[in-house]
């Protein structure tokens, strides 16, 4: 899987449930919830006021060594 800032969030975690850690990472602690797994990446980070870009790398970075 190659995540991108559209990616959505349900989606990833659907894929490989490890990538949780880093929405935890960056306070995203909702991840349960049914309207948080249908956001976009880039949505989520700018609620979050995080870098989207960052995640996207992160992510995308552990599943490469999977």
């Amino acid at each position: 899987m190659k995540v991108t800032k559209n990616s959505i969030i349900g989606d990833v975690l659907d894929y490989d449930q490890g990538t949780a850690r880093f929405f935890f990472e960056i306070g995203m602690h909702c991840l349960g919830c049914p309207a948080s797994r249908g956001e976009s990446i880039e949505d989520a980070c700018a609620v979050h006021g995080t870098d989207a870009d960052e995640l996207v790398a992160k992510l995308n970075a552990y599943l490469a060594d999977k």
